[in-house]
């Protein structure tokens, strides 16, 4: 161990190695920078031995020295490599919180990237030459979609929640069915955003059952607000009762300094009834129906980047714009980039629509899927016998807190590796592919669903599957 120690280079001779000098030019960072590292991996060494840990090469020796390098590479690389990274979604869950949600179309990324790159009016009147306000980019498509009198637009819906709440019934009264108090994801609970926002909650009616007369029995001098909250992330199912939002809005509108409030959270600008897909109300017709203001989420059915969008009567959306709170929550240009380049798509009507990931992975047929998964296997199994593949009808998930009770007929395909258990195999997809890549495992078996991965995607997919490290 003492031979050892003894043997331990000086930094300074470290520093002098070609090595130490290749990796200061490709690694960009000072000689400060990386001697710091440097030192620090010496210790890590010494640590080592004296605990008498140390596997690596006898110190003293070349293969020593090409060891101290390759961490010192090694860690330069981790230090500065992103964790935020690419990741190929294989689950068929297309909107998946946990990998980011939605993906947005082409022109919306190439509107970012435009946007990133260059300066940009985003708060200027270029035929004017004054100062302009940066709602203005993305409310005339907003009011053109979902013929609202005005919109703009914050950084998620819950700010939108908060802003609303805040700015129309701070210390009044808000009438919210007590099966509405939903708890949108992290434990952000309805009824606590309202406690924060300085409005005071009156629940109305029970779990399962809520009347028109349990509202019109809650009216006070004080109430501010009849909110209704889109149970978007859940279903209640037998003996229940609603409210229908066209008869809140009938009931407020004879109710002088009362604002019917609806929180649609998914916030679907298609309608995806017409292909059978769940029951999500549009915006278009609440609005359409009367309501004063309507929230909803960018990153969700819409199919954009995380936003908290706030649509309704002009006089309303005025005073919101005006609101102290309103700069605080401002969205920046990179995120109304990418929402003016989604809306967009939709503007142009049905054919661009579908150029919107969510909307055409929503809508993906099952021929179209089967087709996609039989080519993906019989290239798979040309190029490898180290598997067993077999396709069958199973179903998608749409996700994000959106259609809980939506189940998307699906073709997946399932595969058995003559090595690894089906655990095994995953973990390798995610953890040694680059970019990563995401299955599920049902009944010992690793389960591809292409619905979620892009046609760009799955000649990748199909590479990591046949080079799967075999040791």
């Amino acid at each position: 161990m003492k031979e050892w120690l003894r043997s331990l280079p000086a930094v300074h001779e470290l520093q002098n190695h070609v090595k130490f000098h290749n990796l200061l030019d490709e690694s960009q960072l000072s000689l400060s920078q990386l001697t710091k590292q440097l030192k620090a991996i010496l210790e890590e060494i010494r640590e080592t031995i004296l605990h008498d840990q140390w596997s690596g090469a006898v110190p003293g020796t070349n293969h020593f020295i090409e060891n101290v390098f390759t961490i010192l590479e090694n860690k330069v690389k981790q230090q500065f490599a992103y964790t935020l990274e690419k990741v190929v979604n294989a689950t068929g869950t297309i909107l998946h919180t946990n990998l980011g949600r939605a993906r947005l179309s082409e022109n919306a990324i190439q509107h970012v990237v435009d946007t990133a790159r260059n300066y940009s009016n985003l708060e200027y009147k270029l035929n004017e030459g004054q100062r302009g306000s940066r709602h203005s980019h993305v409310e005339s498509l907003l009011k053109e979609i979902t013929g609202a009198e005005a919109a703009m637009v914050v950084n998620n819906n819950a700010a939108a929640v908060y802003l609303v709440l805040r700015a129309l019934a701070k210390n009044k009264e808000v009438i919210v069915s007590r099966g509405q108090l939903v708890e949108i994801g992290g434990s952000f609970r309805i009824s606590s955003i309202m406690e924060e926002s300085g409005a005071k909650l009156v629940e109305v009616g029970t779990t399962n059952k809520t009347h028109l007369y349990d509202y019109e029995n809650a009216f006070s001098p004080e109430t501010g607000i009849v909110m209704k909250v889109h149970t978007s992330n859940f279903k209640v199912i037998g003996f229940t009762k609603s409210v229908e939002t066209r008869e809140l809005i009938r009931l407020t509108s004879g109710v002088e300094d009362v604002i019917f409030y609806e929180d649609l959270g998914s916030g679907a600008l298609y309608d995806f009834r017409k292909r059978g897909i769940g029951d999500e109300p549009i915006v278009k017709e609440v609005i359409e129906w009367g309501a004063d203001v309507v929230t909803f989420s960018g990153d969700k059915l819409l199919g954009g980047p995380q936003a908290g969008i706030i649509a309704g009567k002009k006089n309303i959306i005025d005073q919101l714009k005006k609101h102290q709170l309103a700069r605080v929550v401002r969205v920046d240009k990179m995120t109304l980039a990418a929402l003016e380049g989604t809306l967009i798509d939709y503007a142009r009507g049905e054919e661009a629509m579908r150029t919107i990931p969510t909307i055409r992975d929503l809508l993906a047929s099952l021929d179209e899927l089967d087709e996609r998964s039989k080519a993906f296997v019989t290239n798979l199994l040309q190029r490898t016998s180290r598997y067993q593949a077999t396709i069958f009808e199973d179903s998608s998930q749409v996700g994000g807190g959106t259609m809980p009770d939506v189940l998307l007929p699906s073709m997946v395909i399932a595969l058995k590796h003559d090595s690894f258990t089906a655990e095994q195999l995953a973990r390798k997809l995610r953890t040694e592919s680059q970019p990563a890549i995401v299955a599920r495992i049902q009944k010992d078996e690793v389960v591809l669903d292409l619905r979620t991965v892009s046609s760009e995607d799955e000649s990748f997919l199909l590479d990591a599957i046949v080079t799967v490290d075999p040791s």
